[in-house]
């Protein structure tokens, strides 16, 4: 493992460090008599009360400091924040969504991470085929946990031919490796017509609760298909009936899991139940909502807050007269009849625009794909109102940006409105349709 640059980028003023003395360029070489490679080992390092360094100032001394730690951040960032470069995905997925991607866009985009780390930080997926096992025995002795995986299926052999990588078969040793030493794992199936759901899904569902708790939740979601496909393996999307084949088939397992072991462990993505015109499970059914991130009971965690908020609003006049809501086709149905009733108990109009893909095209119908380009093209003849909300989901990493390298700015100059991104929340989605704080 090479030794990463561990120069230190920014000191918090006041914090732990700049009681210390250490300053931005100064570089940390040893933390407790330790090397230290990347952002876990910072951490599990510097996890004591007492932290000694050993640090080579900006001109050149090198002097040991201790910084007595309250068990709180100790206030250093570091150029890079992993301090180590992120490991980069060398699988070649029969699904992968980037391999999908359009020519033309920002380089960062085609960039497919899979990095542990990312997965412990940032809740990223991982599938655990780059990773040695000197890695694997370095996460269990630092205890990193959760760590969320992409595991698709447990058959070895579909394993390593879905991902394209003769080593991807080694992934349920490794989560079993994981849970005999208490590390805790989410996972996730991305399922493919005819490939690992049916049999394969039912072997995958069975070996993943063998692990549990230390397997915490299982999502699956539909594979995404854009129109960029050509020399790509040959996929299908799912229809309204294999959509309800699958419904009916995880409901069993589901059923079955709650007798046997209190949970349903595995849970549907929301495409599914849209997909197949069927409703959507009530909020308790997902249990604390532990797969959000993948699309998992996002329309029933907005519903269940959105309920208890529209209670709160108040008749009168607002500032607002209007708004426009641009949102994905899959979930236009759903987020007209949320404006409905703000709509009602408010006022104010709101109107809701479902977004036509055009840039990915295929089966790409969610709202956290649409492109700004979209956008402006197809509410660009639609009367104006006082603020246009889009989900936040459609700006990628927190920046005022889509995936097609619009900007905010730029949706903002063409279509005369202030763009105006809303979390799925169901307050919040309240709130910046009337433009002010909700009264409780």
């Amino acid at each position: 493992m090479r030794k990463a640059d561990t120069t230190i980028e920014y000191v918090e003023p006041f914090s732990p460090a700049a009681q210390a003395g250490l300053l931005a360029g100064d570089n940390i070489l040893k933390i407790n008599g330790c090397d230290f490679h990347d952002i876990l080992e910072y951490r599990y390092l510097t996890a004591e009360y007492e932290v000694e360094m050993e640090i080579r100032k900006i001109n050149g001394e090198v002097e040991k400091v201790v910084i007595t730690n309250d068990y709180e951040d100790l206030g250093i960032e570091f150029k890079e924040g992993l301090i180590d470069e992120a490991q980069s995905c060398h699988n070649k997925c029969i699904f992968c969504f980037i391999d999908q991607l359009p020519k033309g866009m920002r380089e960062t985009v085609y960039f497919k991470d899979d990095d542990t780390r990312l997965s412990f930080l940032q809740g990223n997926y991982v599938t655990l085929t780059n990773m040695s096992d000197e890695e694997i025995d370095r996460l269990i002795k630092m205890r990193v946990s959760p760590i969320n995986v992409s595991v698709h299926a447990t058959d070895p052999e579909l394993r390593c031919k879905m991902l394209n990588n003769r080593f991807a078969g080694k992934c349920y040793s490794i989560l079993k490796k994981f849970s005999e030493n208490g590390i805790m794992m989410n996972c996730q199936i991305v399922l493919c017509p005819g490939i690992n759901d049916g049999k394969q899904l039912d072997r995958t569902i069975k070996d993943l609760e063998a692990l549990y708790p230390y397997v915490n939740s299982v999502s699956a979601v539909p594979v995404g298909l854009t129109r960029y496909r050509e020399g790509l393996y040959k996929l299908k999307p799912y229809t309204k009936e294999t959509a309800a084949q699958v419904i009916e088939q995880v409901s069993e397992h589901q059923k079955r899991l709650i007798k046997k072991i209190g949970t349903r462990l595995i849970y549907l993505s929301d495409e599914f139940y849209i997909k197949a015109g069927l409703p959507l499970p009530e909020p308790e059914s997902y249990e604390g909502f532990p797969q959000l991130e993948n699309g998992v009971g996002l329309v029933a965690s907005l519903k269940e807050e959105f309920d208890e908020a529209i209670k709160l609003v108040k008749r009168k006049e607002y500032s607002r007269k209007s708004v426009i809501m641009a949102t994905g086709e899959i979930v236009g149905d759903f987020i007209s009849e949320l404006g409905a009733m703000v709509q009602d108990a408010s006022g104010i109009e709101v109107r809701v625009y479902p977004i036509k893909n055009n840039f990915f095209g295929g089966e790409v119908n969610v709202s956290g794909l649409v492109t700004g380009g979209d956008i402006i093209e197809q509410l660009k003849n639609v009367p104006k109102a006082d603020a246009l909300l889009i989900p936040q989901t459609m700006l990628r990493d927190d920046d005022e940006i889509f995936l097609d390298d619009t900007t905010v700015a730029q949706v903002e100059d063409a279509l005369g409105m202030p763009l105006i991104p809303v979390l799925n929340d169901g307050y919040e989605f309240i709130e910046k349709i009337i433009g002010e704080e909700l009264e409780f």
